[in-house]
């Protein structure tokens, strides 16, 4: 359905909670590979198989390595507040739009079950190209349009392919989004997005009052993951190590090792199946990881 309702050129959203997303993943290649844009929600909860309805990171992985076969990326939004889960939402579809790509939005089932008051905002406006793709009927004064992901020769889907990554290249360079807090004198670094984050940010404020410089790097963007800030940030002299947050038993942390690329130690903290870390755990870890005994 959402496949053949993008196809029309029509908005089109779905959204599950893990295990619905993972019967998801044939289609959502398959809109990938067709050049559809589409928006795809999902309220990560613990498993795997089906698990339970805890929060959970788990599907971190699925989203932006992608579930489904080939070459191909979606965009990939974790918002950690509802206000900003109601913004990307919306940013979403034209993200989606603007480079005929699947958008996922990405939370933990904390998000989704919470109560904050929001503002509904206006989106930036953003010049989209015209869906002149779509096939929204000729009325016989064109040619047909063919949506299709199937390339039976080798050549042709050898040049989709290229032409997918040059896309997925263009996204790298203009979406990336990232938000620092108390960085910029940070002795200990967290890495955290959705939930986690705001743990995180709880742990910060607590060691500072300790004395102890921490700071929080968050992700917006997991894919396009924001290497090159977050690289930049770890090798700070004032960064002695960078701890990374999870709901799972470590995904991101991959990324976050990526981008440190070694230039500090990179620890981690977390735990699968929806149990919940806390600020006094990360605390811990942070004077672990600095040499020191809690306060």
């Amino acid at each position: 359905m959402v496949y053949g309702a993008a196809g029309s050129g029509a908005r089109v959203m779905t959204s599950s909670s893990s295990p619905g997303i993972s019967l998801k993943q044939e289609g959502i290649t398959y809109i990938a590979g067709a050049e559809l844009p589409a928006v795809i929600v999902n309220m990560m909860r613990g498993g795997p198989g089906l698990g339970n309805i805890a929060p959970s990171q788990a599907d971190y992985y699925q989203a932006t390595r992608g579930g489904g076969n080939g070459d191909y990326r979606t965009v990939v939004l974790a918002p950690s507040t509802i206000q900003e889960a109601a913004d990307l939402t919306q940013e979403a579809f034209d993200i989606a739009d603007c480079y005929r790509i699947p958008v996922v939005v990405l939370a933990d089932g904390m998000i989704g079950q919470m109560m904050e008051a929001i503002e509904w905002r206006t989106p930036a406006p953003r010049a989209l190209p015209p869906k002149d793709w779509a096939t929204d009927g000729t009325q016989n004064a064109r040619e047909h349009h063919v949506i299709n992901s199937l390339y039976i020769d080798a050549k042709d889907c050898t040049e989709q392919n290229r032409k997918l990554q040059l896309k997925h290249d263009r996204i790298t360079e203009k979406e990336i989004r990232f938000e620092e807090f108390q960085a910029d004198d940070a002795e200990v670094l967290f890495v955290a997005y959705g939930t986690t984050a705001r743990i995180a940010r709880a742990a910060v404020l607590a060691l500072r009052k300790q004395g102890i410089k921490a700071g929080l790097f968050r992700p917006i963007t997991l894919w396009p993951f924001p290497e090159q800030a977050l690289h930049a940030r770890a090798a700070a002299e004032h960064v002695k190590a960078v701890i990374t947050v999870e709901l799972s038993m470590g995904q991101m942390i991959d990324d976050v090792k990526i981008s440190v690329n070694g230039v500090k130690p990179v620890r981690f903290v977390g735990t699968g199946g929806g149990t919940i870390p806390t600020p006094q755990e990360l605390i811990a870890e942070a004077n672990l990881a600095l040499g020191r005994e809690e306060k």
